[in-house]
């Protein structure tokens, strides 16, 4: 039986399409438009799973929810390359990342994109957000200045599991962008067929991704 993925349109379950690309794996993806004022998913979802949030995968019976344990669930299946290093230091750097992707870095992001939508009263708070996502994007910018991707020479999930927010940031988080390792390694990425294939599946050419 195909897989199905419910994807929700400029969300990070692009992700998952493109990590299926990139496995090869059979797939069938149902998109959903986020409400035109407020931008939150649609009730549908909570068909699907109470929290009513993509990504959402469902295998026959099973149905993953959380991007993190989908990546686990779907690399489980699979021998492919871009698991988790062999090599130790690669491994613990392939593991900081695919949790460091949601775990730190995105909830800045979330964060200035919902104070952006809230006017002039939280102008400071969302400089202060700003600030401490620059910090972060400086980091990352500076590790990949020493390696072409997260975990090492390879291209692996974890680089997958980054792209969303490091798309989110520079096209959304309104800073003076400035990182040429991130730039570099964007284009790396959408340079890859399986990217592209992923973003017209996910984000058709009238929806574009950001």
């Amino acid at each position: 039986m195909t897989m199905i993925v419910h994807h929700l349109e400029k969300s990070r379950s692009q992700r998952i399409v493109w990590l299926l690309e990139e496995l090869g794996e059979a797939y069938e993806i149902k998109r959903y438009a986020r409400d035109p004022v407020t931008a939150s998913a649609p009730a549908l979802l909570k068909t699907l799973h109470p929290l009513g949030k993509a990504p959402i995968l469902q295998d026959g019976a099973k149905t993953v929810v959380e991007s993190g344990a989908i990546f686990d669930y779907l690399l489980a299946r699979s021998d492919h390359r871009l698991r988790k290093p062999d090599d130790a230091e690669e491994g613990l750097r392939y593991t900081h990342f695919m949790h460091y992707a949601d775990g730190s870095i995105m909830p800045l992001i979330v964060t200035v994109v919902t104070l952006g939508r809230m006017g002039d009263a939280v102008q400071q708070g969302i400089m202060a957000v700003r600030k401490g996502l620059a910090a972060h994007l400086a980091w990352v910018d500076q590790e990949l200045g020493t390696r072409p991707w997260f975990a090492g020479n390879s291209f692996t999930a974890a680089d997958i599991m980054m792209s969303f927010p490091l798309e989110a940031a520079r096209v959304r988080a309104g800073l003076d962008w400035s990182y040429a390792n991130i730039d570099a390694w964007l284009g790396r990425i959408h340079a890859r067929g399986a990217y592209q294939r992923a973003l017209a599946q996910a984000e058709p050419a009238d929806q574009p991704a950001s």
